[in-house]
């Protein structure tokens, strides 16, 4: 068993041993539903006041509207009553450091894990890699408010997304710990 394996299944056992929660309900008691990154420096529950049970917390790489999260947006709404969202991406994010080309190119050489340094990104592995990855819209961006706004206007204007569900656009700063307004994309997801 690997030392990170066992190190979650020991803290699991403390969890679970003096675990209180066991009787929430479904729906998510403060009926709102947040979009982020799976960036391991935020915390949500900490970020956005939560506990166990009161909002939908839906992670991917950057906190992109992907066809996914927005399946998870719906169902949140439509059968667990939420009726507020939250997009919110971060500072330093790792999605403004590549392109698909280069995501693409690096997964071409090998499947091992790359490094990145003042000259950009290197493949470390031996090989072999795989074209797939050429076919893959990875969703980066090169605009961190650009980018929050493009994914509230694409909840905003998806056919499965009641127009009156506010939608609110932040940037979290990994520095200071605050919520950044995009005034922009505050404007756009505005219900109508």
């Amino acid at each position: 068993m690997s030392k990170i394996l066992t190190e979650v299944l020991e803290s699991n056992q403390g969890y679970a041993a003096t675990f209180t929660k066991g009787d929430l309900p479904l729906p998510p008691a403060r009926g709102f539903a947040i979009l982020t990154c799976m960036d391991a420096r935020l915390h949500p529950s900490k970020y956005a006041g939560l506990s166990e049970g009161d909002a939908h917390v839906i992670r991917n790489a950057g906190g992109r509207a992907s066809d996914d999260a927005i399946r998870s947006l719906v169902i949140s709404h439509k059968l667990l009553g939420t009726q507020e969202f939250f997009v919110i991406h971060h500072t330093d994010c790792g999605m403004l450091l590549f392109n698909d080309d280069i995501m693409g190119d690096l997964l071409g050489k090998s499947l091992d894990t790359a490094s990145i340094d003042a000259q950009g990104w290197h493949d470390n592995g031996k090989g072999p890699g795989s074209t797939d990855g050429k076919f893959i819209n990875w969703l980066a961006f090169q605009d961190n408010e650009q980018s929050v706004l493009d994914d509230v206007n694409r909840i905003r204007n998806h056919s499965l997304v009641p127009n009156y569900i506010p939608i609110y656009g932040f940037i979290y700063d990994v520095k200071t710990g605050k919520l950044v307004e995009v005034p922009a994309a505050m404007r756009a997801g505005s219900p109508h």
